[in-house]
């Protein structure tokens, strides 16, 4: 599959006339509990020419494959590629955005390109907001248990989906750091030995096993703890106070950077006008 995604990131700089920058697994792959059936969740960072940021109408900064006329080659259908132009991509990450944080933080890297998103890891830790991400994995935890636990039957994998954010936001909480991206690297760390370390090695081997399309009744005791644990993260997320520099003027040393290195001739061009 990996050979099959850099074509399709090869045919997309062509059809689009973009260079991409970075390509990587963002979904149950990244995060280590596939199952037999799931799809790649491919996500990617790319810039245009100088050319097409010297314009007073904002364009799309968005690529999705599939989408009709979004690349001219047949992809896998277990494919699901979404990309973001620079630019946006660097408002996001002045956000601290943890979906792209964690795009960062991938184990499963395709494709790199240049030096730009080396430059955004060595700021990551310096513009990371414990604030937005506990806000956005408790916001997020809070939701999907809510949604897909409460009932009498439920399906395995909408326990992962409270688990991951909810031990992402636990993370936050005892490191105020990025929390790494693989499950597993946190219940490791987060989730002392016993019954409830049990519970959820049971729920991994289920969704590893391709069973997380089936109903099976709600377990009791891991409601009762995850409720207790989105209580505790609560309280806690209303006690963080931490102030961020704005590192905007250093990301725009970082766009114009990327610019100059990707297109060399056309930046130079463009100097001359």
């Amino acid at each position: 599959m990996k050979e099959h995604i850099v074509e399709v990131i090869k045919q997309i700089e062509i059809d689009h006339d973009v260079k991409i920058l970075f390509v990587c697994e963002s979904g149950s792959r990244a995060w280590g509990f596939p199952s037999k059936d799931s799809d790649y969740d491919v996500r990617f960072i790319y810039i245009h020419k100088p050319d097409w940021y010297l314009s007073i109408d904002q364009k799309r900064d968005v690529i999705e494959v599939p989408a009709r006329g979004s690349v001219s080659i047949p992809s896998d259908p277990l494919l699901d590629m979404s990309g973001w132009e620079l630019t946006k991509a660097l408002r996001l990450f002045r956000k601290s955005n943890p979906p792209l944080l964690e795009w960062l933080q991938s184990t499963i890297v395709y494709y790199q390109s240049y030096s730009t998103v080396d430059q955004m890891k060595e700021l990551e830790q310096k513009i990371f907001s414990p604030v937005s991400c506990m806000h956005h994995y408790l916001s997020m935890a809070k939701g999907n248990f809510r949604d897909y636990v409460q009932g009498e039957e439920v399906r395995i994998k909408k326990y992962l989906n409270v688990l991951r954010p909810l031990l992402a936001a636990k993370w936050i909480e005892k490191y105020e750091t990025i929390p790494p991206i693989e499950f597993q690297e946190l219940v490791e760390e987060l989730v002392p030995g016993g019954e409830w370390k049990d519970s959820i090695g049971n729920l991994l081997k289920q969704k590893r096993a391709g069973e997380e399309i089936y109903l099976e009744p709600g377990i009791d005791a891991i409601n009762e703890h995850l409720q207790k644990e989105i209580e505790h993260l609560e309280a806690y997320a209303k006690s963080i106070k931490k102030d961020i520099p704005d590192p905007t003027a250093e990301l725009d040393m970082l766009f114009r950077g990327a610019l100059r290195e990707v297109w060399e001739e056309e930046w130079k061009e463009l100097g001359k006008r």
